[in-house]
């Protein structure tokens, strides 16, 4: 004899499922690695870094 199935929690555990398979495709599609990440922040730490020293102060401080 079959066993007995809510299909209510087996439509939703599908769903959850497929929901998760869907993020992890885009995180490996869209998402950046932490070297990426970490190679972005150094080099906006050197352009502020630039842009600070190429300011030129106010005359009338």
């Amino acid at each position: 004899m079959a066993d007995i199935i809510n299909l209510r929690r087996a439509r939703k555990a599908k769903a959850r499922e497929d929901q998760q398979s869907q993020a992890q495709t885009n995180r490996l599609k869209h998402g950046r690695s932490k070297s990426e990440v970490r190679q972005v922040e150094a080099i906006r730490q050197k352009l502020d870094a630039v842009v600070d020293g190429a300011r030129r102060e106010n005359a009338e401080d």
